[in-house]
């Protein structure tokens, strides 16, 4: 039987995507690893690779064409031993869908999105047990399976990168397998209406449409301030020594350059350390505490932003930071951001200081619990020992989900990350 090959959801945010272009032709021979299309994300521009082999028998979706809902059947492909008459009466919308591999979400996923394809063409080939973890297997394999009543999570996977084949499934058959579990009723998707936007009646005005980037920033923003119950704490760090470190390090050696925001970095993921509680963002019923302090840093790009995370900002020091954050923010730029760079993070930082900004507050970052919003370093008259002097001064703002950091805490966290900014050295040991 023919295989449907769907949209895939290549990002936790992503319920539509530009087909760019198709990598192979009808009539191509497709094996498993092959790429078959590039498509444009809400945060990047993806190769999507084929996990089943065929022969890629009718393109349904043309390259270049935007706003391609998940879920939607994009190509039709035909299983080794299958012709083109297979395809006489088939239905792409209700037939079993096989997708191209997609990576593995690292942060909380938002509101799923709803399907455009019946039964199994919403479902994707890399599906979860119950206990979280991925399940790769081919549509055959899945339909014995299902008509054996048999729990594909069960299943030895023998194929490539341990997907699940048909003669896994026959020998699970013949050794008497698993029984399927029963499938989990889905969580309905309640949506907000868009309210009405009246333009100028002069008709004086341009209409610039929406790229998907925009689109996902708008909503999850949106999300954020209904959501979040945001508090914002302000305080002021002297940079003096900072700066005079900052010149030091930078003269030892040509292999770094270190930025300030670098030193921003690591002082958040030692504040962290300090403090773990602040490390955790609201689940509901529970707070979900992480155990690495992985820090996102948000990028401007060319129509909107991105944050790349840095690993394990606490154990990093700073040339590593440095080097790690001007390849991520490269890479950024050119969209070839992978999900495993830019997903997962569980505090942000939004530096605006190199702008001039001196204060600003930032919006929390779902389903992060904080944010820190940094301002430009500069001199400003202050009071030493009783006496006038000048120093250079930042401002910083931290944004807290009150579910989550209640107001000693997020003071807390901006006493420590302040002593390791005044005084850079503590960051050494």
């Amino acid at each position: 039987m023919p295989i449907t090959i769907t949209m895939p959801a290549l990002s936790p945010t992503m319920t539509e995507g530009t087909l760019a272009n198709w990598q192979a032709k009808e009539g191509d021979s497709i094996s498993s690893g092959d790429v078959l299309a590039e498509i444009e994300t809400d945060k990047a521009t993806m190769e999507v690779e084929a996990i089943d082999e065929g022969t890629l028998a009718k393109i349904l979706v043309a390259g270049g064409t935007e706003n391609v809902a998940v879920n939607t059947p994009i190509a039709v492909m035909l299983e080794d031993g299958e012709d083109a008459s297979a395809l006489d009466g088939f239905n792409a919308g209700s037939a079993p869908a096989a997708a191209a591999e997609t990576p593995a979400a690292e942060e909380a996923p938002a509101a799923a999105p709803a399907a455009t394809a019946p039964t199994a063409s919403a479902t994707p080939v890399a599906t979860a047990a119950s206990d979280g973890t991925r399940i790769f297997a081919s549509p055959l394999a899945r339909r014995i399976a299902g008509n054996a009543g048999l729990d594909i999570s069960a299943i030895a996977g023998t194929g490539p990168r341990g997907r699940i084949v048909k003669a896994d499934v026959e020998q699970a058959i013949a050794s008497g397998g698993a029984q399927a579990a029963a499938p989990a009723a889905a969580a309905p998707v309640a949506t907000a209406a868009p309210a009405a936007i009246t333009p100028p009646a002069d008709g004086n005005y341009e209409e610039i449409p929406l790229t998907s980037m925009r689109k996902t920033i708008a909503r999850r923003l949106s999300e954020a301030k209904q959501t979040i119950p945001h508090f914002y704490l302000t305080v002021e760090c002297e940079m003096d020594n900072l700066m005079a470190l900052r010149k030091e390090l930078n003269g030892r050696s040509d292999d770094y350059k270190i930025s300030v925001n670098d030193f921003i970095i690591r002082a958040s993921g030692l504040a962290l350390k300090k403090l773990p509680e602040a490390n955790a963002s609201w689940g509901g019923d529970k707070i979900l505490q992480y155990k690495d302090f992985d820090i996102s840093v948000a990028v401007a790009i060319e129509g909107g932003l991105i944050t790349p995370v840095i690993r394990n900002a606490d154990q990093k020091g700073l040339a590593s930071i440095s080097n790690e954050m001007k390849e991520l923010a490269g890479k950024a730029k050119a969209g070839k951001l992978m999900p495993e760079e830019y997903q997962g993070g569980c505090f942000s930082i939004s530096n605006l200081g190199m702008f001039g900004i001196k204060e600003f507050s930032a919006v929390i970052n779902p389903p992060q619990a904080a944010i820190l919003a940094i301002g430009a370093g500069e001199q400003r008259p202050v009071v030493k020992d009783g006496a006038l002097a000048v120093a250079t001064m930042m401002s910083v703002t931290l944004s807290c989900d009150h579910r989550v950091i209640d107001g000693a805490m997020g003071a807390e966290l901006l006493k420590y990350f302040k002593g390791f900014i005044q005084e850079p050295l503590t960051m050494m040991l």
